[in-house]
């Protein structure tokens, strides 16, 4: 999966036999807040969600920031991998 941080848009976004998918974001000083994520309706069901995620997540996590996660698909995903509350602003 190749996954582009669009800056200008501020979202993460990737396309599968063209169609999109995305994580809309904001920014504060070395922290991303993951708002929202989204799946064209034709690739839901194929873990689509689950590893844009994923890919986020590591792209975050290598530019050295921290993340708050706002839409609660991202929560959830977190909860199920614990191995990225390391980079969350505020691990529970």
């Amino acid at each position: 999966m190749n996954v582009v941080d669009n800056k200008e848009e501020r979202r993460f976004e990737t396309f599968i036999d063209g169609y999109p998918a995305i994580i809309e974001y904001s920014v504060k000083p070395e922290v991303l807040i993951l708002e929202h994520t989204e799946v064209d309706p034709a690739l839901k069901g194929k873990g689509v969600a689950s590893d844009l995620v994923e890919n986020v997540l590591l792209q975050i996590e290598l530019q050295g920031l921290k993340v708050v996660p706002k839409c609660p698909f991202i929560k959830k995903y977190i909860e199920k991998h614990p191995e990225w509350k390391s980079i969350l602003v505020h691990p529970k």
